[in-house]
């Protein structure tokens, strides 16, 4: 994939957008990859004693799936210099079925002294963003 054109990019612009559904099985896996064993990723009857709506995504996971899309703009994953986020809401997932998490990717800043594009994440699930100040600082 080629690399974005510092020059071309304007703030404000959409460069990045891409749908994505989260299954249990992708929960079990990130578990297993991760060691997050906590059972409100994965127990329907503790997750509901504790106050929240079912199972619900691990936060991390939602997390790295949402720079997924810089990192594919930018077009190598080291470009990504700085990335943060504060998690405002939890993503429940359906058993059987998915959660469907809508992820944009616009342009909040570019550096051109710097070399560098601030892009600014909009993730939601159901209408209602999942995650906030979902900021990428990426390298060009």
């Amino acid at each position: 994939m080629s690399r974005p054109d510092l020059a071309a990019l304007e703030v404000g612009a959409e460069v990045a957008s891409r749908t994505v559904q989260v299954t249990r099985q992708d929960l079990v896996r990130y578990a297993g990859a991760s060691g997050d064993l906590n059972p409100i990723h994965w127990n329907e009857r503790f997750a509901r004693e504790v106050g929240l709506p079912g199972v619900i995504a691990h936060g991390m996971l939602t997390m790295g799936l949402a720079v997924d899309v810089v990192t594919a703009w930018a077009g190598d994953p080291g470009a990504v210099v700085d990335y943060g986020v504060r998690f405002t809401r939890p993503v429940p997932v359906p058993d059987p079925g998915s959660a469907e998490l809508l992820l944009t990717a616009t342009v909040g800043v570019i550096d051109t002294e710097a070399r560098t594009v601030r892009v600014d994440l909009t993730v939601t699930h159901e209408g209602a963003r999942v995650l906030g100040r979902a900021q990428a600082v990426v390298r060009l």
